[in-house]
């Protein structure tokens, strides 16, 4: 569910019309904050888009801004400059964010498991991981999705290094269904999604069922220093989103409503086919601190980091 780096001066260009928190508000007044999404608003943000239509940050005392990423985007220097409070980063990228200088802390799971997988059409001949030896395999350029090959074709007993790999970039529907590779890298929650619903026979193979620990894919982040200053405001959007995302789960009609309200041009059956495929998934709960050890681990193994990262530091561990 991740994309390349702006110019740290294009970026606060464009975070200039955010603005920052509530710091100056009237005495009494909500206090406001900024959350930069990871992607266009889809199922995966229910829970963000549910607390906000049901009144959960208001009632919190927070005047929650929610931003689309653009192209001149980059979040985690947005978060570091001080020109969001908030934003939902891919694990991977806050991994790699902290092993570039910039101080940022996890502070809640959006998701309770890994959302990536590798996708084979169902009438071909991929019948499980080892069978991409040999094969054409469509990746973004991203080395997340290196470490997805490499890691559910060793688990299943092949060699990754005879896996042919062809970037695609973000056209893995595209290009599974006009039959230009054998599988391709992407997010069984929406692109796997979006092949069952075009009527593509789809084979899904889950990263956390071929060697990956099961991390928590997206994660809400702050900056240390957001954190230390003004640690109430994280703590009362935590909780905020934790409702959010509770409703998610237990009403999924009602928070599909939510986010179509506030995002109307979405697609409403291919956001309701998501949130099913996404299912309990979406429930709230702390991060496990065994599960970011053995994800920190497993990144560094596979080349995404490069070296060991301190997942006390990186994490609000409650």
């Amino acid at each position: 569910m991740r994309w390349g780096t702006a110019l740290l001066a294009v970026a606060l260009l464009w975070a200039g019309a955010i603005g920052c928190g509530g710091s100056d508000a009237e005495p009494g007044a909500p206090s406001g904050a900024t959350l930069v999404l990871d992607f266009t608003p889809n199922a995966v943000h229910s829970g963000i888009y549910a607390a906000r239509e049901r009144g959960f940050y208001a009632d919190a005392g927070i005047d929650l801004t929610v931003r689309q990423p653009g192209e001149s985007t980059d979040a985690p220097k947005l978060l570091e400059a001080g020109r969001a409070e908030l934003a939902i980063l891919d694990i991977h990228d806050l991994g790699i964010a902290r092993e570039r200088g910039l101080d940022l802390v996890g502070v809640m799971p959006l998701v309770q498991r890994p959302l990536a997988a590798v996708l084979a059409r169902g009438d071909g001949p991929v019948r499980r991981p080892r069978d991409l030896e040999g094969r054409v395999v469509g990746v973004t350029g991203l080395p997340s999705d290196e470490a997805v090959v490499d890691s559910e074709v060793s688990a299943d007993g092949g060699d990754p290094g005879r896996v042919r790999r062809v970037t695609i970039g973000f056209n893995a529907v595209a290009s599974l269904a006009a039959g230009r590779v054998d599988a391709t890298t992407g997010f069984w929650n929406a692109e796997g999604v979006t092949l069952q619903r075009q009527g593509i026979p789809t084979r899904v193979f889950k990263v956390d069922r071929y060697g990956a620990p099961p991390y928590p894919e997206l994660v809400l982040t702050t900056s240390r220093e957001t954190l230390e200053r003004d640690p109430e405001l994280i703590d009362a959007v935590v909780d905020a989103t934790t409702r959010g995302y509770a409703l998610a789960v237990r009403e999924p009609q009602q928070a599909l409503d939510d986010l179509l309200a506030e995002v109307p041009g979405l697609d409403r059956a291919e956001q309701a086919a998501q949130l099913h495929a996404l299912g309990p998934d979406l429930r709230p709960a702390p991060f496990d601190p065994v599960v970011l050890r053995k994800w920190a681990t497993w990144d560094l193994e596979h080349g995404i980091l490069q070296r060991p990262l301190d997942v006390e530091a990186a994490f609000q561990l409650r």
